[in-house]
């Protein structure tokens, strides 16, 4: 494979960032000690923001977008991979700052590898993919924080999302009883269907209340949108409760009171699924494995080729798009 296809993001004569559909050449890999013929990758929404040309996304042009990939290792100069292995990449800045999965061909530092779990084939690895793995990080903090199997609620917004959709396949999964959040009202079935136990509109946490707390719901809660979503949450846990942040769909900005915190001893806990260290991944994934039902996980997913990839960008960006959606590389 000399030449290969790739989405890459070159920035114009006007300074803007703009993508296309090209043949590359294995001169244009970057440096890295593993080589992978990449078998798929996926489309969250910072790739969406990557491919459409949105600033603030890319910090190194020009880069092939695409924040994960699966495949297999067809060079390695890393005594951990060896020609044939089958490999997952996400986070350590893919699609960012280091050359990504939406091109049939990537090279990585072995570091940012791990090998393929057992019980997963390369396609399911990657409908999982950044947006799975961060949903399984965030059920492992709340549960290390106290979060145990019960009747009382937990809250998953962003709920059609990705990883809202692997959320509630997660949890339901476990025992809770998990109510999902989304402004999407065909999706309801769909949400019963991964087990959700009821759906709230997303206006019941999103609307600004005059009240720095509230009556006391949640016993915890996986956030994906933040802003007036999350500052709802907050006023609506139940005591020692804690809520996963992961997101940002609804705003950077959070208006809240400390007194939840301080009267309610409410946790308030960050997910970054970018700088995982390798014990805690493979953790991750094995948890994954373990706690994510595979016909739920093939459910959500959709297939898509590099062809499709712009308007598939475009769909997650207006939040037309529900679970995951695969790119066949």
């Amino acid at each position: 494979m000399e030449k290969f296809k790739g989405f890459i993001v070159r920035k114009g004569a006007d300074g803007k960032p703009s993508g296309s559909l090209e043949e590359l050449s294995r001169a244009d890999l970057p440096a890295g000690d593993v080589t992978v013929a990449v078998a798929y990758s996926t489309v969250n929404y910072k790739d969406g923001l990557a491919v459409t040309g949105a600033p603030g996304v890319i910090r190194n042009f020009p880069l092939v977008p695409g924040i994960d990939f699966s495949g297999t290792v067809l060079e390695s100069q890393s005594p951990d991979y060896k020609v044939g292995d089958e490999v997952v990449a996400t986070g350590w800045g893919l699609g960012e700052k280091h050359w990504g999965g939406l091109a049939q061909l990537a090279r990585v530092p072995a570091s940012f590898l791990v090998k393929l779990p057992a019980g997963l084939s390369l396609k399911r690895a990657m409908a999982i993919g950044t947006a799975g793995f961060t949903a399984m990080q965030s059920v492992i903090a709340l549960e290390r924080h106290g979060l145990t199997p019960s009747q009382k609620e937990v809250a998953v917004t962003g709920a059609v999302g990705g990883v809202g959709s692997i959320a509630i396949a997660i949890l339901a999964k476990l025992g809770h009883n998990v109510v999902a959040s989304t402004g999407r009202a065909g999706e309801h079935n769909y949400l019963y269907s991964l087990g959700a136990s009821s759906v709230v509109d997303r206006a019941l946490l999103a609307t600004p209340s005059g009240r720095p707390m509230d009556a006391e719901r949640w016993s915890g809660a996986v956030d994906t949108v933040g802003g007036e979503t999350l500052a709802g949450l907050i006023r609506t846990m139940v005591s020692n409760a804690s809520i996963a942040a992961c997101g940002v769909a609804g705003g950077p900005n959070v208006a809240t009171t400390v007194f939840p915190f301080i009267l309610r001893g409410v946790n308030l806990l960050g997910i970054n699924s970018v700088m995982v260290p390798y014990a805690g991944r493979v953790e991750i994934w094995r948890r994954l494995v373990a706690d994510l039902p595979m016909d739920k996980l093939d459910s959500l997913t959709s297939e898509a080729g590099l062809d499709d990839l712009v308007e598939v960008a475009k769909a997650i960006l207006k939040g037309q798009v529900r679970g995951r959606t695969v790119i066949k590389l």
